[in-house]
């Protein structure tokens, strides 16, 4: 796909891993709409890149709907949509208080909204990004859009505490397939990237010692991933018209251990 002068939109685009893609894909001359619930930051990396902020919670079908509108105004219908917008929580499925020896459980609220942001919130930007490329005039070749979902190494080997974010990002790499199945004879691709530990405004916060002791733990190269590296991968996919269908590890070959 040629990507230069196209429009997208980016799901959690005001920081990390949806940020780097934002201004990767702007390097490449794509005129760049980001979703996202921090319009501070939002609408800051979308003015430095010459974009669009859309303020959008990716569980509500009327704001994803009012989002996507704002965006084709400004710069017609995307033909490459990258979905980063998620978030995780820890809580273990059932347990006992070390002190006092109380037994309680996940929330099942709590699994939920980490399933509703996750997985269905990226599955409704798939399904009306989609409808719309629908109305795109096909490339030489038939392609009219590229789709990039963001799941996380979580989904193949989550850790103590991660059920819900396990099975939501699992949950993503589950439907890729299908949806690339679906859209193909349309000529939209789509692919998942499994992330590694990265260092993004999850990690904010947390002592030096702390972030070189994950980084320790990555075979090599022995460091954090750079969310420039994530974006450099979601460039690749979308450019490349044979990369389909796939779900793609960026981890530096660690596999995390239960806790």
């Amino acid at each position: 796909m040629k990507i230069a002068g196209k429009s997208a939109v980016v799901t959690g685009g005001a920081s990390g891993l949806g940020e780097a893609t934002a201004r990767a894909l702007a390097a490449e001359g794509v005129k760049v709409a980001i979703f996202d619930l921090n319009e501070e930051a939002g609408a800051a990396v979308a003015a430095e890149l010459g974009g669009v902020f859309c303020k959008v919670d990716v569980t509500n079908d009327a704001s994803v709907d009012s989002g996507f509108e704002k965006a084709r105004a400004a710069h017609g219908q995307e033909a490459i949509l990258v979905n980063c917008a998620g978030t995780g929580n820890a809580i273990k499925t059932a347990g006992r208080d070390r002190k006092t020896g109380a037994i309680s459980h996940f929330p099942v609220d709590a699994f939920d909204r980490i399933v509703q942001i996750n997985l269905v919130g990226t599955f409704r930007c798939i399904a009306k990004s989609a409808a719309g490329m629908l109305t795109l005039d096909p490339e030489d070749g038939g392609e009219r859009g590229a789709i990039v979902n963001t799941a996380s190494v979580a989904a193949e080997d989550g850790q103590i505490g991660q059920a819900a974010y396990s099975a939501s990002k699992g949950g993503v790499v589950g439907m890729t397939l299908p949806i690339a199945r679906d859209l193909s004879s349309e000529g939209i691709r789509v692919n998942t990237i499994l992330p590694g530990i990265f260092n993004t405004p999850l990690l904010k916060g947390a002592p030096q010692n702390i972030l070189d002791a994950l980084g320790a733990q990555v075979p090599f190269p022995k460091r954090l991933g750079d969310p420039a590296e994530y974006a450099s991968l979601a460039l690749e996919m979308i450019r490349n018209s044979y990369f389909n269908g796939e779900d793609v590890r960026l981890d530096g070959s660690i596999r995390m251990a239960p806790r």
